[in-house]
C-alpha cells in the first residue's frame, strides 16, 4: 500500500528532481529536451520559480505504509505562463512522476494540488502543454476539466526519436 505527501522542494531534493526529469527525457513523450540535463540546469529551473510563494516547486513523496520508507516519486510546479505582465493571472502547471510510480494516483494527486495552489494564489487560468499522444496526461487534463484550445501539429521530437509529435495546449478557468 502506498501513501503520499506533497511538500515544498528543498535543496536536498534537487538530485531526485533531476533524475525524474531525465528519466522522462529518455523515455520520451513528456519533455521536448532531447538530452538529459545537468544538476545545475535543473537548479536554474527551480530557481527561476520566483517568488516561490507565487510559483511553487513541490515534490511528492511516496510512503510505503508497511515500512514508512519515503521515496521522492515526482515533482510539479506552477510557472509564469508568459513574461508579459498582462498574463500574470495565468499560470502554467507541469508535473513529472517517476515511471515506477505511474498509474498509482500520484499524477492525479499532483495535478489536484497544483490546481488548488493556483486558486489560492489568485490565478485566473491554469494552462498546460502536453504531447498530444501522451494518453495519461491528456486523460488527466480531461479529468480535471481542462479544455484543449490548440494543437501544434508535427511540432517536436523526443530523445532518440526523429518522429514529429503534435503538441496540445490546455487551459482551465479557475
Amino acid at each position: 500500500m502506498l501513501n503520499y505527501e506533497i511538500r515544498p522542494a528543498e535543496d536536498a531534493d534537487l538530485q531526485a528532481i533531476t533524475d525524474i526529469y531525465n528519466e522522462a527525457v529518455i523515455r520520451g513523450g513528456a519533455s521536448a529536451d532531447l538530452e538529459p540535463v545537468s544538476l545545475e540546469m535543473r537548479r536554474a529551473w527551480v530557481d527561476s520559480h520566483s517568488p516561490r510563494t507565487k510559483y511553487p516547486v513541490v515534490v511528492i513523496d511516496a510512503i510505503d505504509t508497511a515500512t514508512g520508507e519515503r521515496t521522492t516519486a515526482g515533482f510539479g510546479s506552477l510557472s509564469k505562463f508568459h513574461q508579459r505582465a498582462g498574463y500574470d493571472g495565468v499560470t502554467e502547471l507541469s508535473y513529472y512522476i517517476a515511471g515506477e510510480y505511474h498509474r498509482q494516483g500520484l499524477g492525479t494527486a499532483m495535478v489536484s494540488w497544483l490546481l488548488d495552489a493556483a486558486v489560492a494564489r489568485g490565478f485566473r487560468h491554469a494552462a498546460a502543454i502536453i504531447y498530444a499522444d501522451n494518453a495519461g496526461s491528456v486523460a488527466l487534463m480531461r479529468r480535471f476539466g481542462f479544455t484543449r484550445f490548440g494543437l501544434l501539429p508535427a511540432a517536436v521530437t523526443t530523445a532518440g526519436d526523429d518522429t514529429l509529435h503534435d503538441m496540445s495546449y490546455w487551459y482551465k478557468k479557475l
